[in-house]
């Protein structure tokens, strides 16, 4: 059965998943592009699921570029020895500027240029959200001790992280990537309202989800929400997705409520300002004790911006304003 692919062509489903990726260049599809060493762990599971599901339908596209086609010499050698000495070895620059030069033949449209690595700035759902507003992503990915600075400079390649952490390789991260941007597509759900409702569309981490049975091992769904009654149920997964976002993830909390401080409190970014902030709302010898009787009786929910100063200045104004 050929699954249509909204008047651009029809797509055959294959029980092979590199087949997923080998179809012809879909016209106006968001595309993906990977550089790696390893072609064949593509799609992975990308190629199951909804993300699958779309692939075959042609709501979006997949292909690799293998690195290794540009290698040197007769082992096809893409690396070598770091500069200065150390250990492991170095993705060349002319190995991985060739495929690179590539990627970008092929891309059309705003296709950013990603890099996968530890240094980069941290994936997050905003991210994915830009993302798959562009008409596609080329992402690389490294291997061994990294890749040679001079091509992050000469492309203006986007250094991008998972996480805190190090992996062997970016493809795992890549594929993560491609999973989080793809399932924003438009058709990739199914229910445009499930893409609303989870976790960090709104800034706050998602509420608790039951199902039946009603009751198991003793424990019942609360009450609210077999009531019927959509408004109470929107205000209960409000208060409990901000109930989790300020225990578990205070720095989303901190970010969700930046927008909430007060006009005063906002104009605090550095020592000057804290000081000046200080000053003119009347700082005393009592604000160290009422500060310190504050956290002592509200601190577990008192969500602070990120930023030190203007987090002291957030403090002050609680212990002081009625």
């Amino acid at each position: 059965m050929a699954l249509k692919s909204h008047g651009r062509k029809s797509i055959t489903v294959s029980a092979k998943p590199r087949d997923l990726m080998e179809e012809q260049h879909l016209s106006g599809v968001w595309s993906a592009q990977v550089i790696t060493l390893l072609p064949q762990a593509f799609p992975g599971i990308l190629g199951e699921s909804l993300t699958g599901k779309a692939l075959r339908d042609g709501l979006w596209q997949l292909s690799t570029i293998n690195l290794r086609d540009y290698g040197l010499g007769k082992h096809l050698n893409v690396d070598d020895t770091p500069a200065g000495g150390g250990a492991g070895m170095v993705l060349r620059p002319d190995v991985m500027g060739s495929a690179i030069d590539q990627a970008i033949a092929q891309s059309r449209g705003r296709t950013p240029l990603i890099y996968l690595s530890p240094r980069g700035r941290r994936f997050d759902q905003q991210m994915a959200r830009n993302l798959s507003r562009a008409d596609g992503m080329t992402l690389i990915c490294g291997r061994f001790e990294g890749l040679d600075e001079r091509v992050l400079e000469h492309y203006g390649v986007m250094e991008v992280s998972l996480g805190d952490f190090v992996m062997t390789g970016g493809e795992l991260a890549a594929q993560a990537m491609i999973d989080a941007t793809v399932r924003l597509l438009p058709g990739v759900l199914g229910n445009a309202e499930s893409a609303v409702e989870e976790s960090f569309s709104n800034g706050l981490l998602e509420h608790p989800q039951y199902t039946k049975p009603a009751e198991w091992r003793d424990r019942a769904i609360p009450d609210v929400l077999m009531s019927g009654h959509h408004g109470e149920i929107a205000k209960w997964r409000q208060m409990m997705s901000e109930a989790v976002t300020r225990a578990r993830r205070p720095d989303l909390w901190s970010a969700a409520r930046a927008g909430l401080l007060d006009d005063a409190v906002a104009g605090v970014h550095d020592a000057a300002s804290l000081s000046a902030f200080l000053k003119r709302h009347g700082a005393d010898e009592a604000t160290g004790p009422a500060l310190l009787a504050l956290l002592e009786t509200r601190g577990g929910d008192i969500a602070l911006p990120n930023n030190p100063w203007q987090a002291a200045a957030q403090l002050f104004w609680l212990a002081m304003r009625p």
